[in-house]
């Protein structure tokens, strides 16, 4: 097989390598219009090289760690993960890593110099412990794939490495509500029932905020008292059509049916019910929303948008979301904002969130005697202590007991008041 040939072609240069032959004639591979030889040499240059690699773009060990880090977030990233750990991970390599290492070359960065800039990291921010992980995740992650996946260096200099002790950081924001203050909360808002149901929905379940505000009412049967959790709802720069995506749960195990206590069902019941009436009251001027899937170069479907619907789409089908404004707008997540602002200024309880009724629900049911593997599967957690995993059984009437077990912990006065939802 030949090596490159570098050719003029009248006022400009080509390049032209053979390939394997096919069915016994020979083949070759070749492009034209380069001002310069120097041009068409180093273009051919990397299509043989790539060539030689079975078509994968070639990268030179004199890349930067800043290009890398752009390539890894183009090339693995936007194909493995999900949107808002994407989003994630890229806020810290532009805040943290890029701005300390990218100006290196990425062979040359040895385990001494990561445990340098970890060390650094440590040392200059106060961020919990949890976070300090998150930015060794990401920076294992870019040079385990370098290594391991794309061949851009011979060995792993992350492969060992670790935080260091940190005495003096933020402790984890985990707020764990007492009943009074969940009374207290229902009461302040107790004219606001999207809020007050959509908390009692957490509340009750232990379902994570997104999966809260992506449920529409396909999801929930009444009848049976069961909500499947299918999606969760991210958020994107805003456009014309909006921001709110609707997304697979956060894990695997994510996907899940959990039972509906007595006291959620008639609150889920009888919001619905005022949800239909004020439908009636606002007739036209009623917002409903559709699905609109996303796809990508290939066609192939990767998000599904909540697009509100107008008159040149009032045909497409309703996607019937639970949570939404009495006009039927949809705010995703962000119908939390005032509410919390209100909870942390005015009702004087400052470092609590609405995902902390998660934490809360796991707690509280375990604490009422229900196992482990059972609140794991009510949460949609893959993974707990091996001991747990392998001897203790999870069966659906037990789940449905600690369910009713919940129900009956968290009777109030409040709680049922609120969950009338009248028209007043």
């Amino acid at each position: 097989m030949s090596q490159l040939i570098i050719s003029k072609r009248g006022n400009v240069y080509q390049y032209r390598f053979e390939i394997a032959s096919q069915g016994g004639k020979r083949k070759f591979i070749n492009k034209s219009g380069f001002k310069t030889k120097q041009e068409a040499t180093e273009a051919g240059n990397i299509a043989y090289a790539e060539y030689l690699n079975a078509g994968v773009p070639f990268k030179e060990c004199k890349i930067s760690y800043s290009d890398y880090l752009d390539y890894w977030l183009d090339n693995y990233c936007k194909s493995n993960l999900k949107y808002t750990t994407i989003h994630k991970y890229t806020t810290i390599i532009n805040k943290y890593i890029r701005p300390s290492l990218g100006l290196y070359k990425l062979s040359t960065i040895t385990s001494v110099r990561l445990n340098m800039f970890i060390t650094e990291v440590c040392d200059k921010y106060t961020f919990s412990r949890s976070y300090f992980k998150n930015i060794l995740k990401v920076l294992k992650g870019t040079f385990r794939d370098a290594c391991n996946l794309y061949g851009f260096i011979k060995y792993n200099p992350a492969l060992s490495l670790r935080l260091p002790r940190v005495e003096c950081t933020k402790k984890d924001p985990k707020h764990l509500y007492s009943q009074e203050e969940i009374n207290k909360i229902l009461y302040r808002f107790r004219h606001d029932d999207t809020f007050t149901c959509s908390f009692l929905t957490s509340c009750y379940t232990g379902m994570r905020t997104g999966e809260v505000f992506a449920l529409t009412w396909d999801d929930i049967d009444l009848d049976n008292g069961l909500i499947n959790i299918k999606h969760n709802v991210y958020n994107k720069k805003k456009d014309n059509k909006g921001r709110w995506y609707l997304g697979s749960p956060k894990t695997m195990s994510g996907e899940r049916t959990i039972y509906i206590s007595t006291t959620l069902l008639n609150a889920l019941k009888n919001y619905k019910q005022k949800q239909e009436q004020l439908k009636n009251l606002y007739g036209n001027k009623y917002i409903y929303y559709y699905l609109e899937e996303v796809t990508n170069q290939y066609g192939k479907v990767v998000e599904q948008r909540i697009v509100e619907k107008n008159e040149s789409t009032k045909n497409k089908k309703n996607l019937n979301l639970v949570f939404t404004k009495s006009n039927g707008k949809y705010s995703g997540t962000s119908i939390l904002k005032y509410p919390f602002k209100i909870i942390h200024d005015e009702l004087g309880i400052e470092k609590c969130r609405f995902y902390d009724l998660r934490g809360t629900y796991a707690t509280r049911i375990l604490n009422s005697g229900v196992e482990i593997r059972d609140v794991a599967d009510m949460l949609g957690h893959k993974n707990i202590e091996t001991t747990e995993n392998y001897y203790v059984s999870s069966i659906s009437e037990t789940r449905k007991n600690a369910t009713a077990q919940f129900d009956k912990m968290m009777q109030s006065d409040i709680i049922t008041e609120i969950t009338e939802y009248q028209i007043y």
